[in-house]
């Protein structure tokens, strides 16, 4: 497990996250549920459509990023206050089954909070790669971080 608190994160830090192959089956399933839309769970709808076949959602690719970034252990267990928020979300070039993924978050920016003692707020920003380290997924968002105790 990681120790880091608010003072331990610098601008330009990077956290980079393990890997994970996302199967057909996955991406599949995560659209019947979430996101259902053929070119996410239709197979024969799918390479009809200007995709050429199956693609994650992008909403998915959210949500796997953020797990592989906390596999990564960026900060101690007791740090993390939540999010107020994401921006700049961006899906640039589909995943498909078989690719493997990781994330790399670089800190944009720290700062203590004006109003909460004890708390800081760390800007940061979140690529989402694939294999060939070719740009899937950008985003940017907030963290909120007690100070170290």
């Amino acid at each position: 497990m990681s120790e880091k608190w608010f003072e331990d994160f610098k601008v330009g830090d990077k956290i980079i996250s393990p890997g994970k192959t996302v199967t057909e089956a996955e991406i599949i399933n995560w659209a019947f549920q979430f996101d259902p839309q053929p070119f996410h769970m239709d197979k024969v709808a799918a390479e009809a459509h200007m995709y050429g076949g199956l693609i994650a959602s992008g909403w998915m690719l959210g949500t796997y990023s953020f797990r592989l970034f906390m596999l990564a252990n960026p900060w101690a267990p007791e740090a993390s206050l939540g999010s107020p928020g994401l921006d700049q979300l961006r899906w640039i070039r589909p995943v498909r089954p078989g690719d493997t993924i990781h994330v790399e978050v670089t800190i944009a920016d720290s700062r203590l909070s004006a109003s909460k003692p004890g708390q800081g707020i760390v800007g940061m920003e979140w690529r989402l790669c694939d294999q060939n380290d070719e740009t899937a997924m950008t985003m940017r968002s907030i963290q909120l971080l007690k100070c170290r105790p």
